[in-house]
């Protein structure tokens, strides 16, 4: 029987050939990125070489992003760490595991229940303060390893200034060999090596070291053992099962999903079919599912691993999945000389690429950008420095919730519309109080949720002393109004009807036509009328001011 293979795995033998050859450079990349991740994490470095295998593999098989390569990243690493903060390292690794098991369920399920759509809650201003605050974490926390000082524990700044103030307590040699692995990157980034820098950085720093058999300088197997040969898959213990890890994989899950997202942005698919968040949600939770099967660490989509997989000439899916073979290969093949790599030369790596993963222009754009989107980088920055990562992001997201229904309610106008003397449409501002026996036909600008509806109350002209005033409320292109818009509208009403006047409702899509019927707020048969949207601009609101007319029309030829 002949097997059909999908589409969206097919590839011609040529982009076959090209897509082996390119998955290379990014499966040499990812030795000192996977085992820096894992430093990162507080874990052995073996976690982050397995996560390095195991989330390409998985992730490229299912991501809409095809070129989007789904390995450890230095957030989810930093997340993942602070969440088991305070385990010993035997439970801390174990825990990691299940913490990456869970983080990938959660991603799976976001992306089957759809909701890609939410990624947009996350501000830019939380997202740059956040991943601010991230790089200074990873800068400040590696100066330990980087000059081999004990400052002891603590959170990250408050160590680095322990080592910054006790120079005495610096290791030189290692100080050296950190130094001259920066160097190497720095150098090598602007020349046709700058794939491979990474690699040079850790190979060359540390051959020096075991050539004259320098003392002191830590060593990748004095953090954990690489084990050799395949490694083999194991399921998680539940016994690790705690709040604090379940805070931490929902953090996780949070960060990969945002960072993946912008991640598919920058990496559009070269046959120039869109990206599905959902599909990319799933396909980054496989990769975190795959990881912890074979005992790895989270893993999301990777800003210079796919950079890196579009600058080497990949061209399908492929490239991705033969990045995780290749990687595997690696380490079945040489995973004893990597427990030989120095602790110095990972920290200059981490050093080095959080220096580079600041965004100085776009946090410089957002703070032009006005006082809401200060608050909410500076704080969300302040929080991931001084705070456990899970909390720093909620404290953003919720910040930048309040300021964004703060800046609505500010942001609503409520203007006069009238005919000018060519009967034209205009604009003026609203009156404060409403005339006797007219019509006024008002527009409504910014939203009508929560805080933004109170303000429209206080908005509204005055009805108080005047008699049969005629009300006409534009609400085109809303597609709901909600519960307190509703109940300030039905307020309204009642203050109209006190005086004899009446409201008319236009541009209403059949939504809420409906709502507003369903609501039952106030009388449809009585002084408010609702007329419905049509497909010409303004012609509902000239419909509504002329039955608002004529509605005056018969009030004043009524019989007293």
């Amino acid at each position: 029987m002949r097997v059909r293979i999908p589409s969206s795995l097919r590839a011609s033998k040529a982009d076959l050939r090209n897509d082996l050859v390119a998955g290379l450079p990014g499966a040499i990349s990812s030795v000192p990125d996977g085992m820096a991740a894992a430093i990162l994490a507080g874990v052995s470095p073996a976690q982050g070489l397995y996560a390095s295998f195991a989330g390409p593999v998985a992730g490229g098989f299912l991501s809409s992003t095809r070129l989007m390569v789904i390995t450890t990243t230095s957030a989810a690493a930093l997340a993942a760490g602070s969440a088991l903060e305070g385990l010993e390292p035997a439970e801390r690794s174990r825990a990691m595991v299940l913490l990456t098991f869970v983080a990938g369920a959660l991603m799976v399920a976001a992306g089957i229940f759809k909701l890609g759509r939410y990624t947009r809650f996350v501000t830019q201003s939380v997202m740059i303060g956040f991943l601010t605050g991230v790089a200074a974490n990873i800068f400040f926390g590696q100066l330990q390893d980087l000059t081999g000082s004990k400052p002891g524990k603590g959170i990250a700044v408050v160590r680095a200034l322990r080592v910054i103030s006790h120079p005495g307590q610096w290791h030189g040699p290692s100080l050296v060999v950190g130094l001259a692995a920066i160097a190497l990157l720095v150098l090598l980034d602007r020349t046709r090596l700058a794939s491979f820098s990474a690699v040079l950085a850790l190979a060359i720093p540390t051959a020096v070291v075991l050539a004259f058999s320098i003392d002191g300088v830590a060593r990748v197997s004095d953090v954990g053992v690489i084990p050799s040969g395949l490694p083999m898959p194991a399921l998680p213990h539940l016994r690790d099962l705690s709040a604090a890890l379940l805070l931490g994989a929902v953090s996780v899950a949070a960060i990969v999903l945002v960072q993946g997202a912008g991640v598919s942005e920058a990496a559009p698919n070269r046959d120039g079919s869109t990206s599905d968040p959902n599909r990319n949600f799933i396909a980054q939770g496989a990769g975190n599912l795959a990881s912890g099967l074979f005992r790895g660490q989270p893993v999301g989509g990777s800003v210079g691993q796919t950079a890196l997989n579009v600058s080497v000439g990949g061209r399908t899916r492929w490239a991705t999945i033969f990045s995780g073979i290749w990687m595997l290969a690696i380490l079945v093949l040489f995973s004893k000389p990597v427990g030989y790599v120095s602790v110095p030369t990972l920290a200059a790596v981490l050093i080095v690429a959080a220096v580079g993963s600041l965004r100085l222009r776009e946090a410089s754009a957002v703070w032009r950008t006005g006082m809401n989107s200060k608050v909410a980088m500076v704080t969300t920055f302040v929080a991931t420095l001084t705070l456990p990562v899970a909390a720093a992001v909620g404290i953003g997201v919720a910040l930048a919730l309040l300021l964004q229904l703060n800046r609505e309610a500010l942001d609503l106008a409520v203007v006069e519309v009238y005919f000018d003397s060519a009967g034209r449409p205009a604009e003026r501002p609203v009156p404060t109080h409403l005339a006797s026996n007219q019509v006024t036909m008002l527009a409504v600008y910014g939203s009508l949720y929560y805080a933004g509806a109170r303000t429209l109350q206080a908005r509204l002209p005055d009805p108080a002393g005047s008699e049969r005033p005629a009300v006409v409320l534009r609400l085109r292109g809303r597609t709901s109004l909600g519960a307190t818009a509703y109940a300030v509208l039905e307020q309204y009403v009642d203050r109209l009807e006190a005086v004899g006047g009446s409201l008319t409702l236009t541009g209403l899509s059949p939504g809420v036509a409906e709502e507003a019927r369903r609501t039952r707020r106030f009388s449809l048969e009585g002084p408010v009328n609702l007329v419905p949207a049509t497909e010409v601009l303004f012609e509902s609101t000239e419909r509504g001011y002329r039955a608002a007319e004529a509605w005056l029309f018969s009030q004043r030829t009524e019989p007293q």
